[in-house]
């Protein structure tokens, strides 16, 4: 009885302490439809996103990599590349703070939107594509 006890006890104990180790391994599954972004708290529940100025749902999530709920105010000043969901009006419903690894991952983004461009913006001209103007000949 003794040994059985024994066994089973370190049976247990292996499997509690490879619990950590599998939970860290997980992939975690992002929704299909949501965006990346990068997100920079204002002044809760205004944030930055890509460039735009949004606000955060009543009742928003953000989770950090760790999938544990982080309050917005604690991210104010940083930026941090995240994955997101918006709701119908428009505001960011759920964050997912990415980890190296998920940063890796391509997805689709809003991006940043302008009405201007400047000079140092456009690409460069290729030199091979300038062709001097013709003199024509005189007679």
């Amino acid at each position: 009885m003794k040994r059985c006890l024994a066994a089973f006890t370190v049976a247990a104990a292996v499997l509690l302490a490879s619990l950590p180790a599998q939970t860290q391994s997980l992939k975690r599954p992002f929704p299909k439809d949501a965006l990346r972004g990068t997100l920079q708290m204002t002044q809760p529940p205004y944030a930055r996103m890509d460039d735009r100025d949004v606000r955060l749902s009543p009742g928003a999530r953000i989770l950090n990599d760790n999938n544990t709920v982080v309050r917005p105010a604690s991210l104010v000043g940083k930026e941090v590349v995240v994955n997101y969901k918006v709701d119908g009006r428009g505001q960011i419903q759920t964050v997912w703070i990415l980890t190296p690894e998920e940063r890796k991952e391509q997805r689709a983004t809003l991006g940043v939107e302008r009405n201007y461009t400047f000079e140092s913006m456009q690409p460069e001209p290729d030199p091979r594509a300038y062709k001097p103007p013709v003199k024509p000949a005189s007679n």
